[in-house]
């Protein structure tokens, strides 16, 4: 419906105010890779699952349980620089940011999954679905973090900034970080990622793509989409491939069951 004026106002939400004290906050300088990995392989032990169980695995819940297997080869990314020191830090924490429903609308909330070393995949996407059917009305329900929200908006940024460098928020929240966008397109995507986490995987599209196979026959194969942005603070370039190299090679060989 339109105004008199020509416009009308909305007031922003605190997520939003969130979300920008965050890019407000940020000074770091990230590598990223942007990279499509065969995840047939991995597809088709999906499918054989539940066909075999009727027991519907998140493929996300996979890719993360595959991502903390590859970060335990490489501790070193399991890390943040506090007062001139690197903190290593000892358990796979992951923060995977889960888009549910508040006041109607729809609005994304990291959740922390703890210990993910130890978790199944089963584990894992039972906890990203229970949070994503999480009836809290409130920002913080997923971590019992509800008095997130009366921080004024004003301090959302010095909070941000404290908050990134304190060991304690560390250990409870983890400095891997993992959000998947990739539902929502059919087309081949990456997404670009902005965020305070040491390593920061985006999940893309799934697609499917004709390859020429060595005997001169057409193979399709599923694609997957995928942007790892690294804190170049921490992590150089060399560093950074040899990592996505094996995390290459799990994800494409590993059973979903797993």
């Amino acid at each position: 419906m339109k105004t008199l004026k020509g416009y009308t106002k909305q007031p922003l939400g605190f997520t939003r105010k969130m979300v920008i004290a965050s890019i407000a906050g940020n000074k770091k300088n990230a590598i990223h890779c942007v990279t499509k990995i065969d995840v047939t392989r991995a597809r088709i032990f999906h499918k054989e699952h539940l066909n075999k169980t009727g027991e519907k695995l998140s493929f996300t819940g996979f890719i993360i349980k595959c991502f903390a297997q590859t970060i335990e080869e490489f501790p070193e990314m399991n890390s943040f620089i506090r007062r001139n020191k690197l903190v290593l830090l000892e358990d796979i924490n992951i923060s995977v940011l889960v888009e549910r429903e508040i006041d109607g609308k729809k609005v994304p909330e990291p959740l922390g999954l703890k210990k993910v070393q130890g978790k199944s995949v089963k584990q894992i996407s039972d906890e990203i679905r229970e949070a994503q059917n999480n009836s809290g009305n409130e920002i913080g329900n997923l971590t019992g973090s509800t008095w997130i929200n009366l921080i004024p908006g004003f301090l959302l940024k010095t909070f941000i900034r404290i908050a990134d460098r304190n060991i304690k928020m560390a250990i409870r929240y983890g400095k891997i970080a993992v959000t998947a966008v990739g539902m929502f397109s059919n087309s081949a995507s990456w997404f670009i990622p902005h965020g305070t986490a040491t390593v920061l995987l985006t999940i893309g599209s799934i697609t499917k793509e004709n390859f020429l196979s060595e005997d001169g026959s057409v193979e399709s194969k599923e694609m997957l989409h995928l942007t790892a942005s690294f804190d170049h603070e921490i992590i150089d370039g060399a560093p950074a491939a040899r990592f996505m190299a094996r995390f290459e090679e799990i994800l494409s060989m590993s059973q979903l069951a797993n």
